[in-house]
């Protein structure tokens, strides 16, 4: 009878911390209301670790430290995935024996994004695609949309996690996807399916078979209500990439930006379109981002930021108006909203506009999120244009950072952003002063250095 008791534990969905009873502040990390009850059987019986240590040392199987010159470096081998964008935030490709988070909101495009990659890879690779969340039918119409598949494509439909596995280690496929991390079961833990538990042990068994036999697996994860991947934290440290993929479901735009990345750089962003065919590359995202911008409109200014290697040109609105209410209302989309009002204290300060008693509203268009210092100065000249209802002009370009005393900082990369404004073909671009010295301005532009912000609107 004892052997069929079953344990109760509460396990922090942010750390994995284990407590026996329920506390409100998580003692490992310290966050609060994320302990959950989970229940372990009892006879489930493992070794202690000083057991598992004795049992390597008889063996002989103990590792033994290495010489750091005696260690021969390997250069990664990589697969293209088909999508330069994608290739793109993954440093260069998908590298052989790695495993790759990819996040984002529901009906945002993580599968159909996967299915397109399994269809290119298929082509000269064996692929394994598994849902745990469709059936083959309903896999089967999603595909048909998207185009052609080679047979090198094998689709399960499956959430056990040891007949998974055992068919991984038969087939030994290049690449294995899974949809999604949340679905699947391991009879080991008696947790249900999508608990802290079974996410860690799922992710960890996975992760051992993707280095020891070299295959690729890609897991796709849920998203809580706040943005982040559901289940412990501690999934994001395990895998090597983790990539977001971010943008407005009713939208065409979709934004893919990777948050951890082993093999290359976190600054990287592939941007994609959404249609009835699947998701398209957006090869000139500045185009892209601004179409539609509105002509001679108050409250309206291009600006341009960086993200990895690529300079971006993306729309900042502001709109400053009276308010209805004894409080004023101040929202912001597409970057933070402390950065605005600490943008909009300049302005009171510095120049004296009354603001304190408007409302104010800024938003990057296009949907995309940019946190860069580059933008302060593209902000400003938004809602000073807004306030004054007092258009820049159609061909008119600003970046730069904002110091607290309204005086314009330089920023990294000044030539790149430059150049992607001269090529839409922006002919006046305000610019740091501090920069100034570093520009060749190209043939019909007129490259303004901005000392402060009083010197620019005056």
């Amino acid at each position: 009878m004892a052997s069929g008791k079953k344990k109760t534990v509460f396990v922090c969905s942010n750390c994995g911390y284990e407590s026996q009873k329920w506390v409100g502040n998580c003692p490992g990390c310290h966050e609060w209301n994320t302990l959950v009850e989970e229940t372990l059987k009892s006879d489930i019986k493992s070794e202690a670790p000083s057991a598992v240590l004795s049992r390597k040392i008889r063996e002989g199987g103990r590792a033994k430290p290495l010489s750091f010159k005696s260690i021969e470096g390997s250069t990664e081998i990589r697969i293209s995935s088909g999508m330069e964008e994608l290739d793109r935030v993954l440093g260069g490709g998908i590298v052989r024996g790695s495993m790759v988070l990819v996040g984002g909101d529901p009906g945002i495009g993580k599968s159909t994004l996967l299915l397109q990659v399994c269809r290119n890879i298929s082509r000269k690779h064996e692929v394994l695609y598994v849902s745990g969340e469709e059936s083959l039918s309903q896999i089967k119409l999603r595909a048909m949309r998207i185009g052609e598949f080679s047979d090198s494509l094998k689709v399960l439909s499956e959430t056990d996690l040891d007949d998974i596995t055992e068919i991984i280690r038969e087939s030994e496929p290049d690449l294995v996807v899974i949809d999604s991390i949340q679905t699947m079961f391991n009879e080991d833990v008696g947790a249900a399916p999508g608990s802290v538990s079974q996410i860690r042990e799922t992710t960890a068994v996975l992760l051992r078979i993707a280095k020891d036999l070299g295959i690729t697996i890609f897991i796709i994860g849920h998203v809580t209500k706040e943005g982040s991947v559901a289940g412990p934290r501690i999934l994001e440290h395990m895998v090597d990439t983790v990539l977001y993929f971010e943008g407005d479901t009713k939208g065409a735009y979709r934004i893919l930006r990777g948050v951890k990345n082993r093999f290359g750089s976190t600054d990287e962003i592939g941007v994609f379109e959404m249609d009835e065919g699947g998701l398209k590359e957006v090869k000139n995202p500045s185009e892209y981002m601004l179409s539609g911008r509105p002509e001679n409109a108050g409250g309206s200014v291009v600006s341009c930021c960086m993200e990895g290697t690529r300079p971006l040109l993306i729309e900042i609105q502001a709109l400053v108006c009276e308010t209805a209410f004894g409080f004023p209302r101040r929202q912001a989309r597409g970057t933070d909203i402390n950065k605005v009002n600490l943008l909009m204290a300049v302005l009171e300060k510095r120049l004296e506009m009354k603001l304190a008693s408007l409302d104010a509203y800024v938003n990057i268009a296009g949907g995309i999120k940019v946190n860069e210092p580059a933008l302060d100065l593209g902000i400003i000249l938004a809602i000073a244009s807004s306030y004054k209802n007092a258009p820049l002009g159609q061909n008119v370009a600003a970046f730069g950072e904002v110091g607290l005393s309204g005086e314009v900082r330089s920023v990294t990369q000044t030539m790149q952003r430059v150049n992607e404004a001269a090529r839409l073909g922006f002919d006046k671009i305000f610019i740091p002063y501090a920069s100034l010295k570093d520009i060749k301005a190209p043939e019909g532009v007129k490259v303004i250095g901005v000392k402060n912000v009083g010197d620019l609107l005056k």
